[in-house]
């Protein structure tokens, strides 16, 4: 039978059973002590009882820093990752021990930073960063009775997919601003059209990943982490042909920001509303679906890991489908 002791107020319960280490754990009314002894003492009646020890000593501010030491420090993420860190560290949630916080507490955090502003991609994020924390703590870090109160916690929705595309003249509208902005952002625009190469990895391009006579560019370093070859059309290598060869073995000069900046200029000047550069992928994705690329060849082209990948991206225009309905 466990036992309880009263001090300043609290109450301690402890447990003492053969087999088992003492076990003891304070809290603010002796019926609580009662319940949290009950709870244990049937776990080591039925032989389920793990010690929730470490678990009940470790805090979530200390255990995040185990996490962005171990975990967050090999992913490509890790610098961004870290701002998820820090607010959940410096939460109200940050000083309590990872056995005591429950998915309604979570809920509630989630929900203040949901009335912040942040979006509902934003919201899954800082979620699925505290569910793998606690899916670590319990497979290599020897928490093995710690539940995972993530599981209980309702996500909000995600928006559709985007499905914007370039209609009627824009693309002419836009290259004959790009011609008129100068630089290269025009190469560019239509380079993200033939390959549906992401931002990020089009500014990375560098002259030793291309394989002119395969027709191929490799992306060692992709969103997903695995590398890919990205077979290469007519017109991209036309593009290529008259590139200058920069001195430090880059493609392009441009980085990933001033890209954006010159293709929302680009997009004033044309007339051109509600698209973003990233539509340029949603574009080529969909052109290779249009000329009758099977899901697994997309796929390959554009880094995409699953078909539901795939759909996100990928809007086709009903009326070029008729055709193939016979």
């Amino acid at each position: 039978m466990a036992a309880f002791q009263k001090r300043s107020g609290a109450w301690r319960a402890l447990i003492r059973r053969r087999g088992y280490p003492p076990l003891t754990r304070t809290f603010d009314s002796k019926a609580k002590a009662e319940t949290w002894a009950r709870q244990i003492e049937g776990e080591m009646d039925r032989g389920v009882f793990v010690s929730r020890a470490e678990a009940e000593n470790t805090t979530l501010a200390d255990a995040l820093d185990r996490y962005a030491a171990e975990v967050s420090s090999s992913k490509k993420t890790a610098n961004r990752e870290i701002y998820t860190i820090r607010w959940w560290q410096t939460s109200a949630l940050g000083p309590r021990s990872l056995a005591s916080i429950r998915g309604k507490d979570i809920m509630a955090m989630l929900a203040a930073k949901e009335a912040e502003g942040a979006a509902p991609h934003t919201i899954h994020l800082y979620l699925a960063l505290l569910s793998h924390l606690f899916t670590v703590a319990r497979r290599a870090w020897g928490m093995e009775g710690l539940s995972n109160p993530t599981e209980f916690v309702r996500k909000p929705k995600l928006p559709q997919g985007r499905d914007r595309r370039l209609i009627d003249d824009e693309q002419i509208r836009l290259l004959n601003a790009a011609q008129a902005y100068g630089g290269e952002i025009g190469a560019i625009i239509t380079w993200a059209i033939e390959t549906a190469m992401r931002r990020g990895e089009i500014a990375a391009m560098r002259w030793e990943h291309l394989d002119r006579k395969d027709r191929v560019l490799l992306i060692p370093e992709t969103k997903n982490g695995t590398p890919r070859q990205v077979p290469l059309s007519t017109v991209a290598l036309e593009i290529l042909d008259g590139l200058p060869r920069r001195t430090d073995g880059r493609i392009w000069g441009m980085r990933p920001d001033s890209i954006s900046q010159a293709f929302e200029r680009v997009c004033q000047a044309a007339g051109i509303g509600g698209l973003t550069f990233h539509d340029l992928r949603h574009e080529a994705t969909s052109r290779l679906f249009e000329k009758g690329l099977n899901p697994m060849e997309v796929a390959a082209i554009t880094g995409h890991k699953t078909l539901q990948m795939l759909k996100r991206y990928t809007h086709l225009k009903a009326k070029d489908l008729v055709g193939r309905l016979g």
